[in-house]
Order: structure tokens, then sequence, then C-alpha cells
């Protein structure tokens, strides 16, 4: 009985010493490529501004039920185990884990419109809006587009006034630009707040992560003490009223009284009387609603959340970059790669090399 036995060719052994002299033809091509390739990337790079970066930490007050929730759910997760829907206290609407998607509503970006700031070398100040759009550094073939778009652009795209329902094409690119250099970060173990946000201004950098951690203490609160407030307005109303009557019924009484003051007629005395109920109940009426709008008060303070402002803004003395050295070593190893890659596809090296 006999097999059949089918022969597997063999591979060749690579020649790294032929490769080598192979790759030594085309070292023309090097000369040429690798420098050019170094230019452009350095003519690339050099034409982006510096940018810088600014980071600011903070830690809202939560309440003790959402707290405790916080905890236990922090001391799950570092097993691993969910709880809940990572809210830690379902009358909490607005927890700290939902803060980042708070910063990418259109309304909160459309206040980041209307900050007030002043670059490093300017004499007078722009709305945030205003700055992005007209005064930040560009690349200069960024310039050029601009300039060649405004031969196209309409009136209807040049609106100074921002509605957040109804954003211009210009505006909506802008509060995209905005939303990738202003970010929020919050740590679901410890509940902290990282803003950070990127310029190409230092100055402005720093403005604006300090107007962003207010606008959020802001937002924060409003939500907070939402209910809270509503209760103080009703009150104070109830207060305006309950005094109004309680010296209305004062002035009866004391008018009445200096009228009949010797007069000792019983239907005079009874009238008196009533009128001295009345101010007695109206004074009492009062005294509730005072109490009750002290109570409003103090659950409005109690409400209003506080934060502790863990990392203070600093203007960025460094740049964050670009990274201009290591991006033009990449493009010169890239250019190296793809010289090499040609030049072994020219010598017919690549079959025995990958054994194709």
């Amino acid at each position: 009985m006999t097999e059949n036995k089918t022969a597997t060719p063999k591979r060749k052994p690579i020649d790294y010493g032929k490769i080598y002299r192979d790759l030594l033809k085309h070292k023309r091509l090097y000369y040429i490529v690798l420098p050019l390739a170094f230019a452009l990337s350095a003519l690339y790079m050099l034409s982006i501004p510096n940018y810088y970066t600014c980071t600011v930490k903070l830690s809202p007050e939560l309440s003790n039920r959402s707290t405790s929730t916080s905890s236990l759910a922090s001391l799950a997760s570092s097993f691993g185990v969910k709880l809940g829907s990572g809210m830690g206290n379902s009358s909490e609407a607005l927890f700290p884990t939902l803060y980042p998607d708070l910063m990418t509503s259109v309304d909160f970006k459309a206040d980041l419109f209307k900050i007030k700031v002043r670059p490093e070398d300017a004499t007078q100040e722009y709305s945030y809006y205003d700055y992005k759009k007209d005064i930040e550094k560009r690349p200069w073939w960024s310039q050029a587009v601009k300039s060649l778009m405004a031969l196209f652009k309409s009136d209807k795209e040049d609106a100074d006034t921002i509605n957040p329902r109804q954003l211009t094409k210009k505006q909506y690119v802008m509060a995209k630009a905005i939303e990738d250099n202003v970010t929020c970060l919050v740590d679901k173990k410890t509940m902290v707040i990282s803003l950070s946000v990127k310029d190409h201004d230092p100055l402005v950098c720093t403005t604006m992560a300090d107007s962003t951690m207010a606008l959020l203490q802001r937002y924060i609160t409003d939500y907070r003490t939402s209910k809270a407030r509503v209760d103080l307005e009703y009150n104070k109303k109830l207060l305006a009223e309950a005094k109004r009557n309680y010296e209305k019924a004062s002035r009866a009484y004391a008018s009445f009284a200096d009228a009949n003051l010797h007069t000792f007629q019983e239907r005079i005395l009874q009238r008196k009387a009533e009128l001295e109920n009345e101010m007695a109940l109206q004074r009492s009426v009062y005294q509730q609603v005072v109490a009750q709008y002290q109570q409003a008060e103090m659950k409005l303070q109690e409400d209003t959340p506080a934060f502790a402002v863990i990392q203070a803004s600093t203007i960025p003395a460094k740049k964050t970059g670009p990274k201009r050295a290591s991006s033009c070593v990449i493009c010169l190893f890239l250019a190296f790669i793809c010289v090499s890659i040609y030049a072994l596809y020219k010598e017919d090296d690549l079959k025995n090399l990958f054994g194709l």
C-alpha cells in the first residue's frame, strides 16, 4: 500500500543582505522624499497655533440620602457591581453624572456664547462667540477658507441674536467647536467634577474655565432650589396679604376705639369687641404666615448646594500642544516605511519577505 505524499514547497530563506543592497539602490529616493516629508510636516505643524488647557476641579454638596446611596454604589462598583441607574437618588434628577450632558445642551452653550473674554494682547473684551468667530488664532489655510466662504455667505448667517431654539448654521458650528473645547468629566466614585477648557490664548482659557464653573454652579443651584424658590415666592405673597389684612383690621379697631372712647353703650362695646377679635385673628394669621415664610427661607438655604473648589484655575504657562517634534518624527518614519515598501516592490523582494 503506497501513500501519496504531496511535497510542500520550501520557503526560501530571507536574504537580509540582498534586501539591504536593494534598498541602497533607491537611496536617492530617500534623499528626496525624507527631507520633503520633514519640510511639509514642519510647515504644517508650525502653521497650527499653540493651544493651552486650564482645568478646575470642584465637588458639589449632595443630600445625605444621595451621599449614602452614592457611597454604596461606589463600594459596589469596586467589585464590578452596578446598583440602580447610577443616579444615586431617584429624587435627585440632576445627579453629578449628568453634568456632562447638561453642558452639551444648547441652552448651556448659548450662555457660554455670552461670556466676556479678553485675549492676552487685546485692549477690549469680546463675547466668547465673537472671539471664536473673529479673533481666535487659526492656521493660515483656515483663514483662506474663511475669506473664500465670506464671498458666498448670506446675510441671514450674520444674525447677531442667538436663539437657542433656532441656531443658524454658523452658530451651530460654533457650538460644536465649543463642545470640543469645553469638556466635563465626573469621577463616579468621588463625584469630583473636572472642567477643562482648551484654547489658543492662555488668558481666555483661564477666564472660560472660571466662567464655565460659575455657570455650571448657577445651573445646578437653580435646579436644586427651584421648588424652594417657588414655595418662598408663594409664602411671600401670603405674607404680604396677611400683613395688609392685619394692618387693615388694626386701623379699623384703633379708629373705632378712638371715636368711641367715652361711650359705654352695649352696641358700641359689642362692635368694639368684634373689631378687637378680628384684629387678634388677623394678628394670629400674620404670625403663622411669618413663621411659614421663615421656614421657606430656611428650606431655600438648606437646598442651596455648596461647592468645594478642589483645584482653582491658573493661567497655563506651558502649552498643551501641538507636539511638533513628535509629529515630525512620525511623519518621517511613515515616509521611510512607504519608500522602503516601494523599493522592495520594485526589486521584487516583497514576495520572499512576506511569503507571497
